[in-house]
């Protein structure tokens, strides 16, 4: 099956990002508000460009009941993830304002917007899953992690990438891209293969660049 072909070939990179200081620090509890907000800011811009992609997903899906899947995925990035981030801008005082939006974030969601523009509609599946499954991974494991732990400073973000609900639109997702890649061609394949890799690999850098604090190389000679 495709999915258990990509979760085998991104094995060492999903533990790197279980082991990620950022990751660890979270789980922990210990990992400090500036880092969350600068994270938490640019998840915020990336949803509104996933989001674009999955609607995207939608139109483009000719069985029903995916494009039902894709439209409701959609409509929950924009919708309840986002209500999370806002409370978390709200609690943190962040001010995304004058948090620039780093280049890792924009070089995902560029990659999400141009597959959703130029590539076949298996390959869009299969970039868009990472996001679905690496964080409901993450987010289960960090529950095992803390679920004794009430208080815990990042609980609301452990508990939405932990539930029930959003596992199983893991799942869907999951369903989708295997029936996909099983009904392809071996190229197509190989460029869903591609996408998903290049996305999980995404992923890893989002996370590092918020534990960095990552910021345009070139700002200083943009000043304004």
């Amino acid at each position: 099956m495709f999915c258990d072909d990509m979760w085998l070939r991104t094995a060492e990179l999903t533990k790197a990002i279980h082991d990620h200081p950022f990751n660890v620090a979270l789980g922990d509890g210990t990992l400090d508000r500036d880092r969350f907000a600068f994270y938490i800011v640019q998840d915020g811009r990336y949803l509104e460009a996933f989001s674009k992609a999955l609607a995207t997903a939608s139109a483009r899906a000719t069985d029903p009941a995916d494009a039902a899947f894709f439209a409701q995925s959609a409509h929950t990035a924009l919708a309840a993830e986002r209500l999370l981030h806002a409370g978390y801008v709200q609690e943190l005082d962040a001010d995304a304002a004058g948090i620039a939006t780093s280049p890792t974030c924009l070089a995902y969601a560029s990659f999400l917007q141009a597959t959703a523009l130029a590539a076949p509609y298996p390959v869009l599946a299969a970039a868009v899953l990472p996001c679905f499954w690496i964080y409901q991974d993450v987010g289960t494991a960090l529950l095992g992690r803390t679920g004794d732990v009430p208080d815990h400073p990042y609980r609301k973000w452990i508990d939405t990438y932990s539930d029930p609900g959003f596992a199983a639109s893991v799942e869907q997702a999951k369903t989708i891209a295997d029936r996909l890649a099983a009904a392809t061609d071996p190229a197509t394949r190989q460029a869903m293969t591609e996408a998903y890799c290049t996305a999980a690999a995404y992923e890893w850098m989002f996370w590092d660049s918020a534990w960095r604090r990552e910021t345009w190389p070139t700002a200083e000679w943009l000043a304004r």
